[in-house]
């Protein structure tokens, strides 16, 4: 028998033998010299012991893998790039199915479409597409995998120019419930194609990804300008006066934070609470250049580091920040305004946080993102002007749940301007209510009817859950 690293036996050894045999991957058990390193996920909150893990190489290894954890009864886990804040990419006693080894991008610049497997991380899909002028809405970390990503929506800094990451799938290749492999998009499997665009991992493991891409760089206009505690209140009022009348080139975002011990920050500042005004211009350098200058005269910088960058630079911005390993909780909240007494209340909270790294996020949305009709895609939120999202991350374990509760104290204390709804990417918590908040009720409903139709039985329930009908 396989056993656990608590000394249960949960799989017999000649099922795993007779798995192995079929594989064309590689699998992990409880003892194996890689098995802590291939447990790990990036959020270190979630410390867990999968009972076998199935390092797919292909399709064929994903039908093979549901397959199996079907018949043996075994709770599954999807993963991708292990970014799951909520954790859902490891479990206690389950099996994981790892699709990080499947790492195939195939880059089309004459039809500008890329098909990329789920494996890919922001960073590989970056640095193959920008070889050719091109990319599409991707990640704020660069080590996120592209998969998950897209399955919940996708906001980064092209949004407002080109939509969501999701807006831009055009095709999905994904194993259901049942082991089939079957593709999605507008003319196959439509209802899957709709519910996949910001229904996150409920109906599948999506084995590849068709994308629509976009003519920007590998030149951009873009960065961040910080300005100091002092003149917080100014900057995001004026930020937000700014965002009613930005183009739709420019994406940008407002983040309030504390100052960590960087070199191209004042040593003064280091420690204090910041503003940071963060943008990406998706048309020519001297074009950006001119839309963003109001962001630049907001207060008196204390560090201006907006300007011309590689696209893939400002995609790799934040990730010295974000390393794997840490304790990590998020949520999340759809503003339907930003008003002063709004602004008011995040700087109040964020005063009250005491994580070693706080973080208040306003997302502008608008654009090409409210373009879309509501009911075009299972991300309905559409006309949300900001989606904020709430960071709190510890290096260990000592005092974190008093942080994760000033995460959902901020949460509740914005309550008065967000409409009920969230970014199920960032949302740390499981709870049924929290997912159904996440969607209309129409959205919600013909999510569970494509549940319905595609995994019955909840086998892929290590997500922000849809139930389906049947199963209470």
């Amino acid at each position: 028998m396989a056993t656990m690293a608590n000394g249960r036996d949960v799989i017999g050894e000649a099922s795993i033998g007779e798995l192995e045999g079929t594989l064309r991957g590689a699998l992990v058990r409880p003892g194996d010299p890689d098995y802590d390193q291939a447990r790990a996920v990036w959020n270190a909150a979630h410390d867990r012991y999968p009972a076998l893990i199935i390092r797919c190489a292909g399709a064929a290894d994903v039908v093979r893998a549901v397959e199996f954890a079907r018949s043996e009864g075994l709770t599954v886990a999807i993963r991708g790039g292990a970014h799951s804040i909520a954790g859902f990419s490891t479990s206690d006693g389950g099996v994981v199915i790892d699709t990080s080894p499947m790492k195939g991008i195939w880059v089309d610049p004459a039809s500008r479409r890329v098909v990329a497997q789920p494996g890919v991380t922001w960073s590989e899909f970056d640095h193959e597409t920008q070889a050719f002028g091109l990319a599409v809405t991707g990640g704020l970390v660069s080590s996120t995998g592209i998969a998950g990503f897209t399955l919940g929506g996708g906001l980064g800094w092209l949004l407002r120019k080109y939509g969501l990451t999701a807006d831009n799938l055009l095709s999905a290749d994904v194993v259901t419930a049942d082991g089939q492999l079957v593709t999605a998009s507008e003319d196959e499997h439509p209802d899957l194609f709709w519910a996949l665009r910001g229904g996150g991992g409920n109906f599948g493991v999506v084995t590849s990804l068709e994308y629509r891409l976009h003519p920007v760089g590998p030149m951009v206009f873009a960065g961040p300008v910080f300005y100091a505690g002092a003149s917080a209140a100014q900057v995001l009022r004026g930020w937000r006066d700014l965002t009613t009348s930005m183009p739709d080139e420019l994406t940008t975002l407002a983040n309030i934070l504390v100052a960590p011990p960087v070199p191209f920050l004042p040593e003064a500042v280091h420690g204090q609470m910041v503003v940071a005004i963060l943008g990406v211009h998706a048309g020519s350098v001297s074009d950006g250049a001119t839309a963003a200058q109001p962001l630049r005269a907001l207060a008196e910088p204390v560090a201006d580091l907006m300007g011309p960058m590689p696209y893939t630079a400002m995609q790799s911005l934040l990730d010295p920040l974000w390393q794997a390993g840490a304790q990590n909780y998020f949520t999340s909240a759809l503003l339907d305004r930003l008003d002063d007494a709004a602004i008011d209340t995040l700087l109040a909270q964020h005063a009250a946080g005491q994580a070693p790294v706080h973080e208040l996020h306003l997302h502008h949305g608008g654009g090409a993102m409210a373009r879309v009709p509501e009911a075009a895609t299972a991300f309905a939120h559409r006309g949300t002007p900001y989606v904020l999202n709430i960071l709190a991350r510890s290096p260990d374990r000592a005092g974190f749940d008093q942080h994760a509760e000033w995460a959902r104290a901020t949460h509740r204390a914005m309550a008065p301007w967000s409409s009920g709804g969230a970014y199920v990417n960032f949302t740390s918590d499981q709870a049924e209510d929290r997912v159904r908040a996440s969607y209309p009720p129409d959205t919600y409903a013909r999510l569970v009817a494509v549940k319905d139709r595609y995994d019955p039985t909840n086998l892929f329930r290590l997500n922000q859950n849809i139930r389906p009908s049947g199963r209470g």
